[in-house]
């Protein structure tokens, strides 16, 4: 047993050994029927705090025959596949987490001679007679292995790019650093399984990537691993019905984490059709039993704010707009998978995507902002960069959102003139995307009482701009809204009527509130008609 050939299974018995442990080990079976194919080359990109090293720890200890780990996998999914037996502590491994080669920058420079003399020196101890060290370096000596023995090599390697985040600007160790992994990887024969692992997919450079044999599974395209990228809803729900891990000193019979509040703050990753949660905040407060932001402290909450602040038109008017709750359209394929190269807002944003910050519907091309811990780091980003307007805005969509259920329209119309104003200097403000932007910034408050907002819902003979109906078992009036330009709020009331817009809601049983909302360009003004849907009237 080795360190970095053939290790053991203390990291996973560990995991094991945790006061919440959800299995995953279903996931030996997908990457069991790789094992010796051409599409052996695995790289499972996801945010940190979503379980990277605990899978890669897992696979270790399944697949390494420097254990034995039946027992760790006694009654787990894993051992209900076919495959299970066949493979179980089977192969040679060879594990790597870069991350403990490169913690600082100094090591830039040496990290690849490293990581090749730590893993050559452990390969002697046990082939010492079947190679001679070469200029080819890691990959001589297992091409030699290969050649005497027939023996292959299981690759694990947790936290690959480590180096796109470290060396953020330095192309040429970025360079060196993937030829040296296509070097390891490309027409090897001696590789029956690589599977990586990392915050970002396949570094891009130019037309094609480096180490392109390898299938991406990220958070913009997670394939058939969905499920393995963090906790699905069933199994949070299983965990809400247990007992604390650590009784409170005030009630050790403790058990008040409903699964509904945990699904306000926690859910929200849109991966495979699945709704995922991040599985460290979900274990943090089923420990400590309280509810609040446990994402902030991340190397990448710096990185939030630097990146909400880029000049890119459109991104600022964008993430204003995902912060009433709207989503955004984007095209994430231009990304260049690493933490400098941005060319367009969607550059941007899908790099929050893959930092965990964004979530990604691959049915719509839409982002959005996942739950309501990811909103509170948005807010802690904001309020030390240039976005007091919305911060004020925010402030003020309490006080909007009483008004509008008062049928107020004068105090409606003010508001949003404030919100308008505050906000001009983050969005265009002479046009229909800004007053749109607007309206979701003034009823931010919305997301309390009200489902996403439906934007440009298909309803009766026309489009309605904004829809917001109510949570289920609130007791909250729907709201349609119809946003003019140099018109007025009285004709979009009667577009409304007209164009039967809430023909699509007619069967909601609760009432159901006309907002008409209108900018006049020339004065810069609003105004604004709230009117009581009545069924039995046109």
């Amino acid at each position: 047993m080795g360190i970095y050939v053939n290790p053991g299974n203390t990291a996973f018995q560990k995991a094991l050994n945790s006061d919440i442990y959800i299995d995953k080990t279903d996931l030996i079976a997908i990457t069991n029927d790789k094992i010796g194919k051409t599409d052996c080359f695995m790289c499972v990109s996801r945010p940190r705090r979503f379980g990277k090293s605990m899978a890669a720890d897992m696979l270790v200890a399944y697949y390494s025959k420097g254990c034995l780990s039946g027992e760790l996998f006694a009654g787990r999914k894993a051992e209900t596949k076919s495959s299970f037996r066949a493979h179980l502590n089977q192969h040679n491994v060879i594990r790597l987490d870069i991350q403990q080669f490169l913690f600082r920058q100094s090591h830039l420079d040496i990290f690849i001679d490293k990581i090749q003399e730590a893993v050559i020196r452990e390969l002697h101890m046990v082939y010492g007679d079947c190679f001679n060290i070469d200029q080819y370096g890691l990959p001589g000596v297992l091409n030699q292995i290969n050649a005497q023995t027939g023996a292959g090599f299981i690759f694990i390697i947790d936290e690959w790019d480590c180096v796109f985040r470290i060396a953020k600007e330095n192309k040429h160790i970025q360079k060196t650093y993937l030829d040296f992994l296509r070097g390891l990887f490309k027409g090897s024969d001696y590789v029956e399984l690589a599977y990586m692992t990392g915050i970002l997919p396949v570094k891009k450079y130019g037309e094609h990537s480096a180490i392109n044999m390898f299938g991406e599974y990220s958070m913009t395209d997670p394939k058939n691993l969905g499920r393995y990228f963090g906790f699905t809803r069933e199994e949070v729900q299983m965990q809400c019905s247990c007992p604390p891990p650590i009784p409170s000193e005030d009630n050790p019979q403790e058990t008040d984490i409903t699964y509904a509040e945990v699904e306000k703050w926690y859910d929200g990753y849109l991966l495979g059709g699945l709704h995922i949660y991040n599985p460290k905040s979900v274990v943090d407060v089923l420990t400590w039993r309280e509810f609040q932001s446990y994402w902030t402290g991340t190397e990448t909450y710096e990185a939030l704010k630097v990146y909400i602040e880029m000049d890119f038109d459109g991104l600022k008017q964008a993430i204003t707009a995902m912060l009433g709750n709207s989503r955004c359209k984007i095209d994430p394929s231009t990304f260049q998978n690493d933490m400098t190269t941005f060319k367009t807002k969607d550059d941007v944003l899908t790099l929050l995507v893959h930092l965990g910050y964004l979530t990604y519907n691959r049915k719509t091309s839409e982002v959005l902002i996942p739950n309501q811990e990811i909103m509170e780091e948005f807010m802690r980003a904001m309020k030390v960069g240039g976005w007091e307007g919305v911060i004020q805005a925010i402030n003020r969509s309490d006080d909007l959102m009483k008004s509008t259920w008062a049928l107020d329209g004068d105090a409606v119309a003010a508001g949003v003139a404030a919100i308008h104003s505050e906000t001009s200097s983050l969005l265009n403000y002479n046009s229909e995307n800004a007053l749109t932007c607007t309206l979701l910034m003034a009823y931010y408050s919305a997301k309390a009482y009200y489902m996403n907002p439906i934007m440009e819902l298909p309803a009766g003979k026309g489009i309605a701009d904004v829809v917001y109906l109510p949570k289920r078992g609130l007791n909250y009036p729907a709201l349609v809204v119809e946003l003019k330009w140099d018109k007025s709020a009285k004709g979009a009331i009667q577009q409304i009527k007209d164009k039967q817009y809430v023909s699509w809601i007619e069967e909601y049983t609760g009432d159901i509130l006309l907002i008409g909302i209108n900018y006049i360009k020339k004065e810069k003004a609003h105004e604004c008609i709230i009117e009581t849907y009545h069924k039995d009237l046109p």
